[in-house]
């Protein structure tokens, strides 16, 4: 096996190495920014809602005329975070934003399966602020973002302690059986936001391909440029000397000797070589006198 093909399996032997640790450790890196830049998406789509229902409370409620025989569903501050969230989906449909209840006035608030389990996770658990999670979508992965809805204020139970405290209208609209019995500092749903990660995963599969791809350029790039100096530095120099030592070996004394200029390692091999040639010279040259 040649000083060349050593050298290029060891080169190839610490790519593949150096490439596998690179990619391993790029892969989760780009995989751990996808996800914090779904969560930075829920966050904000998150933000927005409770923006909207804090406006709508503030601002929105307030100016309505109140009217005794009618229930304007666009005063709840929920149901406004709710719709407007809603005309977001016209563009983005994956992206989802739902204000889930156990017991919900409004039906279409009902949680599912997954949600009401988020639910009960946070009404067993008191002190827990958010849940974060990942769940298979009809777009496929999402990620989810859920922080607990409580009624923190004693004004809420004036239409959903029983049905018979609730504005009129309300309970004509809805109905006797929905979002009642609710108490004090109860936990009673949970706003959740469902973003996709199939276009971040993309990216930064796209990202990973291209990084990994230009490290593998650049090692082809190396191995060439060191394979050609190998060659000129070392390689043919030594393959020289080689084949001067065998020519002399034969008694062959006809050979120029090499240059030794420089200070390098090879310059004083051919220094060495030069000497060692010169001597043998001198050698043969007293014995055939003698």
């Amino acid at each position: 096996m040649g000083l060349r093909t050593k050298f290029n399996l060891v080169l190839l032997l610490v790519f593949t190495l150096g490439l596998a640790v690179t990619g391993y450790v790029s892969y989760n890196l780009l995989q751990q920014n996808a996800k914090d830049e779904v969560l930075r998406n829920a966050g904000v789509i998150m933000e927005a809602a409770l923006s909207m229902r804090h406006y709508t409370q503030k601002h929105v409620s307030p100016k309505l005329d109140y009217q005794p025989d009618t229930f304007l569903p666009e005063s709840v501050p929920a149901f406004a975070a709710t719709e407007m969230m809603n005309q977001l989906r016209k563009k983005y449909d994956s992206y989802h934003y739902k204000e889930a209840a156990l017991n919900p006035t409004n039906p279409r608030d009902r949680a599912v399966e997954w949600e009401a389990d988020i639910v009960n996770e946070f009404r067993n658990n008191a002190g827990k602020q958010e849940i974060m999670g990942m769940r298979m979508a009809a777009s496929g992965p999402a990620l989810y973002l859920a922080r607990p809805l409580r009624i923190s204020e004693e004004g809420c139970l004036a239409c959903h302690s029983t049905a018979d405290r609730a504005p009129a209208p309300l309970v004509a609209q809805y109905g006797a059986n929905n979002g009642f019995g609710w108490k004090l500092n109860e936990t009673i749903g949970a706003q959740i936001v469902s973003v996709p990660m199939t276009v971040p995963i993309a990216n930064a599969d796209r990202a990973f391909i291209t990084f990994m791809g230009s490290i593998t350029g650049v090692f082809v790039l190396l191995f060439i440029i060191l394979n050609v100096m190998l060659s000129f530095l070392i390689v043919r120099p030594i393959t020289r000397l080689s084949e001067a030592a065998n020519e002399i070996s034969t008694g062959n004394m006809d050979i120029p000797e090499f240059s030794d200029r420089g200070n390098d390692e090879m310059a004083l091999l051919s220094k060495s070589f030069n000497r060692m040639r010169r001597s043998l010279q001198k050698a043969i040259s007293l014995i055939d006198e003698g």
